[in-house]
């Protein structure tokens, strides 16, 4: 319920933008409404539409269409102007987070169906090696060293890609690798760096149910999307002799974090951690 109401306060705060004013005409406030008529210039404008742009980002689990978003249009205007509603909040408010529910599943549902024919071909690419769980394994640099176990704590540099190629993460544009505990990642990971050997690269191809799973990792990655991963493994860290920690992680890191939870604050999150 509290979910709820949050939407609702958000939604009612993102028509502060300008609601009662034409684009680029004065609101009551003194500030000039952006819209069709031109990108905001001052830095309060600049701000007001941010605002509306991570509103809008908190919403899109909803998938709707152009005439859907005209009904929550509709709402805004009502709700700000204070203009008679046409539906009553306490009523329709609460179907909010089923509704979302319902969205985010459909949509899922139809990323998954598209990765279908992207996952096959993947599959018959030479040197491609599907296992049980689905991972499609690609070795393109044998390594030299070790093989880590699911214990291990590894550093790599990586890229990941969706299945259009578009890039939503990379530790080579950074420029420094990352270092994770393969208990702490998604399945795929754990699975295919297990295959790996340090100094070797390897392409991942991550189904959703081995990624990110219907929930994905908005904005980036949607629900029930495959993904690429280009993974080299440069290490397999050590913990200092007689550090405390759990084996395989070093001293000080604690146990790795359950499915979903957030890295510290201060840690750059591997792209591939739950």
């Amino acid at each position: 319920m509290k979910k709820t109401i949050l939407i609702a306060a958000m939604l009612s705060l993102t028509a502060c933008q300008g609601q009662g004013a034409k684009p680029g005409e004065t609101s009551a406030t003194g500030t000039t409404t952006a819209g069709a008529a031109g990108a905001p210039q001052t830095e309060e404008q600049k701000t007001l539409y941010a605002l509306g742009l991570s509103i809008g980002r908190s919403i899109s689990v909803f998938d709707m269409t152009p005439q859907e978003l005209e009904f929550v249009k509709a709402g805004l205007s009502a709700q700000v102007t204070g203009q008679k509603s046409d539906v009553d909040l306490e009523t329709y408010g609460p179907k909010l987070q089923d509704l979302a529910r319902e969205r985010s599943l459909r949509k899922a549902n139809a990323e998954k169906e598209k990765a279908k024919a992207f996952l096959a071909e993947k599959e018959k690419e030479p040197g491609a090696q599907k296992t049980e769980s689905g991972l499609i394994y690609k070795e393109t640099q044998a390594g030299t060293g070790a093989q880590p176990q699911a214990s291990d704590v590894v550093k790599v540099h990586y890229k990941g890609t969706l299945s259009d190629g578009k890039e939503f993460d990379s530790s080579y544009k950074r420029g420094e690798p990352t270092q994770f505990p393969l208990q702490g990642v998604i399945k795929c990971w754990t699975e295919g760096l297990q295959k790996m050997k340090v100094g070797g690269k390897a392409q991942l191809v991550c189904p959703s149910d081995i990624a990110y799973g219907d929930r994905g990792a908005p904005p980036n990655i949607p629900g029930g999307a495959a993904l690429v991963f280009e993974v080299e493994l440069l290490e397999i860290v050590k913990p200092p002799e007689g550090a405390p920690g759990m084996p395989g992680m070093p001293g000080g890191m604690g146990a790795p974090p359950a499915p979903g939870a957030k890295p510290p604050p201060a840690a750059k999150p591997p792209p591939a951690t739950k």
